[in-house]
């Protein structure tokens, strides 16, 4: 028997292999993600207090090239007695509000989400693995990580600036 024989079989089984590998990638393009420069508008904040587990929504409005965007992050919360304390934070860095370094922030944003950057600022611990964390960081950027914002609708809990307010009612384009 000849050794050509099994190698149709052996060709097949990679072809449908490989396509099934290769037709997810192909069926959905993700949106391509915007860079932008944008000004922060307003913001507000709708707390959850004396929570378990409980989310708080903050919301930022934005303007990028005459557009508002308006975008929602939603923070899991474990708080008594303060609305203004999360006790989880300490446990997990990311479940933190995320605050504007400036007025203008560099963005990212699609349809669907807006990407702003957190600057974490852990303290410095002594010894060698705090020397060895702030390397890391500083070789891998680790120091700068996105908070993923959903665009959402909800204009009429700003109360600082009218563009905010006026985002989504059908007379603005």
């Amino acid at each position: 028997m000849k050794s050509y024989c099994s190698i149709g079989p052996l060709l097949r089984t990679w072809a449908c292999l490989l396509g099934s590998l290769l037709v997810p990638l192909s069926c959905g393009a993700a949106n391509a993600r915007q860079p932008a420069q944008a000004r922060l508008l307003d913001h507000a904040e709708l707390l959850c207090s004396n929570c378990f587990f409980g989310p708080s929504n903050y919301f930022y409005c934005f303007v990028v090239d005459n557009q508002i965007l308006i975008g929602r992050q939603r923070v899991p919360v474990l708080n008594w007695e303060d609305s203004s304390k999360n006790y989880l934070t300490p446990v997990h860095g990311s479940w933190e509000a995320w605050m504007a370094p400036g007025q203008t922030v560099p963005i990212t944003y699609d349809d669907k989400h807006i990407w702003v950057n957190r600057a974490e600022s852990k303290p410095t611990k002594a010894g060698f693995w705090g020397r060895f964390r702030d390397a890391t960081a500083l070789i891998t950027r680790a120091d700068v990580k996105q908070v993923k914002l959903l665009r959402s609708s909800p204009s009429d809990i700003f109360a600082n600036d009218e563009r905010c307010r006026g985002a989504h009612k059908p007379n603005n384009p």
